[in-house]
């Protein structure tokens, strides 16, 4: 029997060197961003990305999911700067993905990485001529050793779902379609009686949160409360599941996900996962903890999500 600590973090614009401006619709921006004298981008400074750093380093994951990283060069970068280099993380798996603001989901591992699948290609249902997954539905095989010299490969199917800009209800459905075709690609892989005997996990940025005592307006509720899965942030106290704060409503939400299937989660039933956020800014009120030096009322920040952290028996 192995231990293993994963997470998952939405790391908040893990760009090389620029982000897009406020108000700029990155779609249309990507053929004229570059002119000189009306460039759409700004320039990105180091105290934010040093502060995530901090926090990744703390978190001390042997598995680590990411969501919002530019692109593999990035993360490497990042790796070098902020991690130590290929010591702790030699092992990186990222995809370019569909999102036009170039945000992509990757994963650094501290065991090997075998295999890796991507899902941009998938188109969707209601609308033909665009991706169903907003970023990617990234499936990630770890080859990891439990003892005697024997192997067993861990699943990762990394996600970000569609966001709730523009309305929670106006998206919901998008978030919905994504959610199914997520439990598709599993029971495809691991067979339709009962995937979740097989040692897999969905997580990543879900981008909704459940409503207490149902009432539909969810788009991930089919998969979060999936009978093949655990949400294992469900384990905490209920006023302890958040992951991400919006100002503007004043809303304390859980939108960061680790979903294992039910005999990794029944490998550990008294576990309890770790949500970190000594990195959130100040205006998270709520979070009376200790910060990373340099946190700011909004920034600069580790980012705007809390990453979550669960140690599973990989038996």
């Amino acid at each position: 029997m192995t231990k293993l600590r994963l997470a998952t973090f939405n790391v908040e614009n893990l760009f090389a060197r620029w982000r897009f401006k406020d108000g700029i619709d990155p779609a249309t921006a990507n053929s004229r961003g570059w002119i000189v004298d009306q460039t759409q981008f700004e320039e990105l400074g180091m105290d934010d990305k040093a502060i995530t750093g901090a926090a990744v380093r703390e978190l001390g994951a042997d598995l680590l999911c990411l969501q919002e990283v530019e692109n593999v060069d990035t993360l490497k970068h990042f790796r070098a700067q902020a991690l130590g280099g290929r010591t702790q993380y030699p092992y990186v798996a990222g995809v370019d993905g569909n999102d036009p603001r170039l945000i992509d989901v990757a994963v650094l591992s501290k065991w090997p990485i075998t295999r890796i699948r991507s899902y941009q290609h998938l188109m969707d249902p209601v609308s033909p001529t665009a991706p169903l997954f907003s970023r990617d539905c990234l499936e990630v095989d770890i080859e990891v050793e439990v003892g005697q010299g024997r192997k067993t490969p861990v699943t990762l199917f990394v996600n970000h779902f569609k966001s709730m800009l523009g309305g929670r209800a106006e998206t919901r459905e998008k978030r919905e379609r994504q959610a199914a075709k997520v439990m598709d690609i599993v029971t495809d892989r691991f067979g339709h009686a009962s995937p979740g005997d097989r040692p897999f996990v969905v997580l990543g940025d879900l981008n909704d949160y459940l409503d207490p005592g149902g009432g539909g307006d969810s788009g991930i509720e089919q998969v979060v409360n999936w009978d093949q899965v655990e949400n294992v942030v469900a384990r905490l106290p209920e006023d302890d599941q958040w992951t991400h704060y919006w100002d503007d409503g004043d809303e304390y939400r859980q939108l960061d996900y680790l979903l294992p299937s039910t005999s990794l989660a029944q490998a550990a039933p008294h576990a309890l996962p770790e949500i970190f956020r000594k990195g959130v800014p100040l205006r998270a009120v709520k979070y009376t903890g200790p910060r990373f030096p340099g946190v700011g009322q909004d920034k600069p920040k580790a980012s705007d999500h809390c990453p979550v952290v669960f140690e599973l028996e990989v038996q």
